[in-house]
């Protein structure tokens, strides 16, 4: 199975770019979200993908992360929810809202991704909410173990020049938050509606932060 590639950026088109590794051109399929995000042709970058296998079609999806990869799997394990469906709703929500649009029960921001109808929109959420807070955990595995956002230009930092430190990307503050609220004796489901309440109204909210803010959030109400 093909997990990640690393090349040149050839082109890139309506919803896929071409990616020259080592003289071999990949086509693989992004959101629209994820293409804005890569670097132009000619420069490099990075993708995580999953292959998709059918009797007549082989096709390639990339990511920007391995925490939006999971969720891709997530949502096309869905029934009704083909890849092009989730290309949909992760470049219109992204991986981190998708996941706060789970955890809160929001089949509305689900149904915002184009050719997502209502009752898809609330099969996502219905059939998605249990393994949500278990994918909101994921997101600080993930950068724990890559060490940082992994989908990046790889030539742009000059031979002996360290890198301008990154901010951990929302996914691994709302994991840390989502772990503390359960080690404090929350079932993970509601833990997984604060953090994503908290995280929705401050999205730049740091880990601390987010805790305190869901910590309200779940306070018994007078």
């Amino acid at each position: 199975m093909i997990g990640k590639l690393t090349g040149r950026v050839d082109h890139k088109g309506d919803g896929h770019m071409m990616l020259d590794v080592n003289g071999v051109g990949y086509v693989v399929h992004c959101s629209d979200r994820t293409l804005a995000a890569l670097p132009g042709p000619g420069e490099v970058a990075a993708v995580f993908t999953e292959l998709l296998v059918r009797e007549d079609l082989l096709q390639l999806f990339g990511f920007q992360t391995l925490y939006e990869r999971e969720w891709h799997r997530l949502l096309t394990s869905v029934q009704g929810v083909g890849a092009k469906a989730s290309m949909a709703i992760l470049g219109t929500l992204g991986a981190d809202g998708i996941a706060r649009a789970i955890s809160l029960g929001d089949a509305v921001a689900v149904k915002a991704a184009q050719g997502v109808g209502p009752k898809l929109a609330q099969r996502v959420v219905m059939e998605l909410k249990d393994k949500a807070p278990a994918a909101m955990a994921m997101g600080g595995t993930v950068v724990e173990a890559m060490g940082e956002t992994p989908a990046e230009v790889l030539d742009t930092v000059p031979t002996g020049t360290a890198a301008a430190p990154k901010r951990p990307p929302a996914a691994a503050a709302q994991a840390e938050a989502l772990s503390a609220l359960k080690n404090l004796g929350y079932a993970p489901a509601e833990a997984a509606h604060a953090v994503a309440q908290a995280a929705g109204d401050n999205s730049d909210a740091v880990t601390p932060d987010l805790i305190r803010a869901a910590l309200r959030l779940l306070a018994p109400k007078d």
